[in-house]
């Protein structure tokens, strides 16, 4: 028989389907539920004590509701601050969301590597730490841009992101002391590679990796041997908070597989 337990994406905006493309092409038929706090919306400006307070509570709601097989927190500010609570919170596998720097560092002919996160990100000790085991030979230069989260959100609700926008962000890193030779960026937000478009516009020079593809196998290797639905069905779409905002967000979204919006 199969199994109806569908995967639970979380983030703070709809960021984290830079994650759910990569889960869908090697789980065509794994059903979806997609929650954006929005009500909380950009995590990247907030203070880490009210992430670590708010996600874990959140996150019960909604594996209460939805009763998910998995939970994956796709979402690099949430997962550095509130991982490890959540996981303590939950009685479900929960994976979480790290910046790409081990694969940026194996990529990198110049040595020097861009981390490009929110502020809340690139000032965690996890990144310090992934820098020191995986970057040693590396100059790490880092940037938070909520910008380009919000650049990302405002793209799927039908405004297009102008090169122009995107140049000025990616400038906090290339305006830095050896910012000229970077070679590789990490996306360590999960909202940026939406906008991979521009940036390769931006910067046709460097190469931007992201986690999506490394979680996606890793959900694969979770749920190895589960039973899926024989046809995929229309994802769940949460909200937090409901507005003009998540309303064009909806929209947008209902083409790309989400019949069905609901607030939490």
């Amino acid at each position: 028989m199969s199994d109806a337990r569908p995967i639970l994406f979380f983030d703070s905006g709809v960021g984290g389907l830079s994650v759910v493309a990569p889960t869908h092409a090697l789980l065509p038929t794994a059903p979806i539920v997609y929650a954006a706090d929005s009500a909380f919306f950009p995590y990247g400006i907030r203070s880490e004590a009210e992430i670590a307070a708010r996600v874990p509570a959140l996150l019960g709601r909604l594996v209460e509701r939805y009763r998910p097989r998995l939970a994956v927190i796709a979402c690099n500010t949430a997962s550095t601050i509130a991982l490890p609570a959540v996981r303590a919170a939950l009685d479900v596998p929960v994976v979480g969301t790290v910046p790409a720097i081990k694969p940026a560092a194996a990529m990198s002919a110049t040595r020097v590597i861009g981390v490009l996160g929110t502020e809340a990100t690139v000032r965690q000790p996890y990144v310090d730490d992934l820098a020191a085991r995986f970057a040693a030979d590396c100059t790490v230069l880092r940037h938070g841009s909520a910008g380009l989260v919000t650049l990302a959100e405002s793209e799927l609700a039908g405004q297009v992101a102008p090169e122009t926008a995107v140049a000025h962000e990616l400038d906090g890193l290339f305006a830095q002391p050896g910012g000229d030779r970077i070679d590789v960026i990490v996306n360590a937000c999960t909202h940026f590679p939406l906008l991979a478009a521009q940036m390769a516009a931006v910067a046709p020079g460097v190469r931007f990796v992201d986690g999506g593809p490394g979680i996606a196998r890793r959900i694969a290797s979770l749920t190895e041997g589960q039973s899926w639905p024989r046809r995929a069905a229309p994802g769940t779409l949460v909200f937090t908070a409901g507005g003009e905002r998540e309303s064009r967000i909806a929209a947008t979204l209902s083409g790309r597989g989400f019949g069905k919006t609901e607030l939490l």
